[in-house]
């Protein structure tokens, strides 16, 4: 099969298949015979320019929708592949005709998370779309201390430079941590916890092991023997003598009965119009 018939030729190339579609310029650019066939633009140099126009055109919309009025920020943090910290931001507005909306405005690489270094990144990433913290009146962020510190974390970093951006802690997010915390202390539930950490680096350390589990899962534990080291061999048996105990499959059983019932806690927290019927309530 030719990469033309292929159904699937990879993100770009569909992306650029249905640019094609949409505008005549580009279709003749790759489709008239009189253009060279080594004009494919699937350089890597191309693509990241193509890219990188698609986003700043993206961006722009998103400035335009928002119309200079207020907005509430979201920031999280996380490491990518390389292990370089990334930070992602995104804006939550309400636009022309009453409707929420969260646009994801970007993500920039910091050298580290702390509340200064943070504030910073967020400036300088609104400043290059022409908005402004003054502009702010709301911050979601996760519970890390540098996040919501009362004397230097980010959200009261940013609230002495606009007093109306308030600080609201995702009610769903909270919810977990507390599950968390109770679970953590109870010593059945981390025994379990751990268990299937274990189990989960076992299996995915392996593609051939996660081959065999979709063909044996009943016999997985045995068969998964066969690829392993010394000491992976220790923890397979290890885990096999512990998923066999009783407390192990009661405290399991036991967990699914719990987050069966708190997962609906928890899509109701997420509701959009939550605080819509907490106020109409009141």
């Amino acid at each position: 099969m030719t990469l033309d018939e292929s159904l699937n030729q990879g993100n770009f190339l569909e992306l650029r298949k249905t640019f094609a579609k949409r505008n005549s310029d580009v279709a003749r650019a790759l489709f008239d015979k009189k253009i060279p066939g080594n004009c494919t633009l699937t350089s890597s140099t191309i693509q990241k320019e193509i890219i990188s126009v698609f986003a700043n055109e993206t961006t722009k919309r998103i400035i335009e929708e928002l119309d200079g009025g207020f907005f509430g920020i979201l920031d999280d943090e996380s490491a990518d592949i390389s292990d370089k910290e990334q930070m992602a931001l995104c804006l939550r507005f309400v636009d022309k005709i009453g409707q929420v909306k969260e646009r994801f405005l970007g993500v920039v690489h910091v050298g580290d998370t702390t509340s200064l270094t943070l504030k910073a990144a967020i400036e300088k990433l609104l400043g290059a779309n022409s908005l402004t913290l003054s502009s702010v009146r709301g911050q979601g962020y996760d519970g890390a201390s540098n996040m919501k510190g009362s004397i230097k974390g980010l959200k009261t970093l940013i609230m002495e430079e606009s007093p109306s951006a308030y600080y609201v802690h995702c009610f769903a997010h909270q919810f977990h941590l507390t599950l968390v915390a109770v679970a953590k202390k109870n010593v059945d539930c981390s025994v379990l916890f751990y268990s299937l950490a274990i189990l989960l680096n076992v299996i995915t350390s392996s593609c051939k092991r996660k081959d065999i589990l979709r063909e044996k899962q009943a016999e997985f534990l045995d068969a998964i023997g066969e690829f392993c080291d010394g000491s992976e061999l220790v923890k397979v048996e290890s885990l096999t003598f512990t998923m066999r105990t009783f407390d192990f499959v009661f405290i399991g059983q036991m967990m699914i009965t719990i987050f069966g019932i708190t997962n609906t806690l928890s899509k109701v927290l997420q509701k959009k119009d939550r605080y819509r019927e907490r106020n109409d309530s009141c």
